[in-house]
């Protein structure tokens, strides 16, 4: 185990690109959205769907308290009409229904990466260990089918709080639900804004670059594989 992990008695963890990534290579354009976009898709700009994209997630943060997987189906429905209407997709209503219910029941959209399960049944061994993650509530049967959600004590999910990281409530939730003092916990994230959030309040943060963008120079620890900490 790392040094930086001896003195700690709890370890938070983010889930996409720490814990996991999409099969497609994106969270929101999912397999089921470019097989149904298809070539209208092809057809538009970076630069338009850079800003088809802002829209949706403009939506998202504003629509964002939501508590179970139908409401969150619910949301994407409109998320993907707003992106099919930015860019001209023409995606009928039975179309985005079908994309957003698989985006949310799915599990195949998510990949996990080597070893996670063998990392967290050693971590919780001697630490305990909780999740931080921007997300919806189908982030439970992601878990679930992932194989890891037995090893979590506690988790900080941004659809139940409101809000989205770096925000500080989001680190407060955690903290209060581990019933520790900041100092003595470890935040494990592929973006160093949200660790720069976390380390504010005292918590120690670590940099996961599993996904090659996260690979930026920081001052935080860093790492490649989550195999490393151990």
């Amino acid at each position: 185990m790392i040094d930086q992990l001896k003195d700690k008695r709890v370890i938070f963890f983010d889930v996409g690109y720490t814990l996991d990534r999409p099969a497609s290579g994106d969270w929101m354009f999912t397999n089921r959205f470019l097989q149904e976009a298809g070539e209208g898709l092809k057809r538009c700009s970076r630069e338009e769907i850079g800003k088809a994209r802002e829209a949706g997630l403009r939506f998202l943060a504003e629509n964002h308290r939501i508590v179970t997987v139908e409401a969150e189906i619910s949301q994407f429905c409109r998320y993907y009409t707003l992106i099919s209407d930015e860019l001209g997709l023409g995606l009928s209503e039975g179309q985005r229904e079908e994309i957003a219910r698989d985006r949310a029941c799915n599990m195949e959209n998510y990949i996990p990466y080597p070893g996670i399960g063998e990392v967290l049944e050693t971590l919780g061994r001697t630490h305990r260990l909780g999740v931080i993650s921007d997300t919806w509530p189908s982030i439970g049967r992601q878990l679930e089918y992932l194989g890891i959600a037995k090893y979590f004590s506690f988790e900080t999910y941004s659809c139940y709080v409101g809000v989205f990281k770096p925000d500080r409530r989001m680190y407060l939730d955690a903290l209060e639900k581990s019933g520790v003092s900041a100092e003595e916990t470890v935040f494990i994230d592929d973006s160093v804004r949200n660790l720069e959030g976390a380390a504010e309040l005292g918590i120690y943060p670590i940099l996961i670059a599993a996904n090659p963008e996260a690979d930026v120079d920081t001052s935080c620890l860093k790492i490649h594989d989550l195999r490393e900490l151990l």
